[in-house]
């Protein structure tokens, strides 16, 4: 498996905003390092690389590998744990030009891995994807050829690098957002991946029945066991089991909406009784306070006609 860090994801946007211009189809090319212990490589650390390419004619394309022995001699004397594992380039897919390039690597690396960082802003899910370079023997025996065996990657992060880019990504997130507006999002976001592999799958399967795309059984059989654990909803106790649950949660919702009506029309009654009653008291104090000026103006003009007499 592959490990990579936030570090490199941060250096891979930076590297490919600061080359290529927006709405260009272009990708960037750089160097990963870190450690390879033989089952997992941990990707720490990378630096771009110059690279250009013919967009219309897939095998023209340059790349200086002086510079990357000069970075990477730079790089060895800043931290010398950290080697030459591999490369990445921002795809967002597989290009015909990669089994040649990664042979040019394997002048630095004997197994190179190659990491395709998926950098548009749309992206749902883990945003690289892990290759190696193998041999593909193939069923009928005919002659093998080199392809591109896909490799399980995640990401993680140290402690340090973890505070670093909590206090990157402050300014972005909302502090105001509820739980649940939280937890909706992240459901959205994961329909929206499951969504984005399912058109793939689709894609492979079309590719592969207009002979465009060669079968490949491994993947099939993924696909088999995947749709084998799909319920069988034409089966009439399923059916009457998924009706009965969805009933359950509907009257749950219809007695929580019956609930908040009645609270609502709790509230309204209390809160017309009180203003009532302020009303009336506000009434009393006015009729009281009427009653003493009366008595007031009553007392004067009774004092004033005695002094008159």
């Amino acid at each position: 498996s592959t490990v990579v860090h936030p570090l490199v994801l941060l250096s891979v946007t930076d590297h490919h905003a600061r080359s290529v211009s927006r709405g260009s189809h272009k990708r960037v090319i750089g160097v990963l390092l870190g450690q390879d212990n033989g089952k997992t490589i941990n990707v720490a650390n990378s630096f771009g690389i110059p690279f250009e390419e013919d967009e219309k004619d897939s095998k023209t394309w340059f790349l200086d590998h002086n510079y990357i022995e000069g970075m990477y001699e730079m790089f060895k004397k800043v931290n010398a744990r950290e080697r030459m594992i591999g490369w990445y380039h921002t795809g967002p897919k597989l290009r015909a030009s990669d089994q040649e390039i990664n042979e040019l690597f394997k002048r630095f690396v004997a197994r190179p891995v190659m990491v395709i960082v998926d950098v548009r802003p749309n992206t749902v899910g883990i945003p690289t994807d892990a290759y190696f370079a193998v041999e593909e023997i193939k069923d009928d025996g005919t002659e093998t050829r080199k392809t591109f065996l896909h490799v399980p990657s995640a990401i993680e992060a140290e402690e340090a690098e973890e505070i670093g880019v909590e206090h990157l990504l402050r300014d972005i997130k909302d502090s105001t957002t509820t739980t649940l507006a939280t937890r909706v999002e992240e459901q959205l976001a994961s329909l929206r991946g499951l969504q984005s592999r399912i058109s793939d799958v689709q894609k492979y399967l079309v590719d592969v029945a207009a002979g465009t795309m060669p079968v490949n059984h491994q993947i099939v059989y993924h696909l088999q066991d995947a749709l084998n654990l799909l319920p069988d909803l034409a089966d009439p106790a399923v059916t009457q089991s998924f009706a009965a649950s969805t009933n359950d949660q509907m009257l749950v919702v219809y007695l929580s909406s019956l609930l908040r009506a009645v609270i609502a029309l709790h509230g309204l009654v209390d809160n017309k009784s009180t203003i009532g009653r302020a009303e009336i008291e506000e009434a009393k104090e006015k009729d009281k306070k009427k009653t003493e000026q009366e008595k007031k103006e009553h007392s004067a003009k009774s004092g004033g006609e005695e002094k008159g007499l």
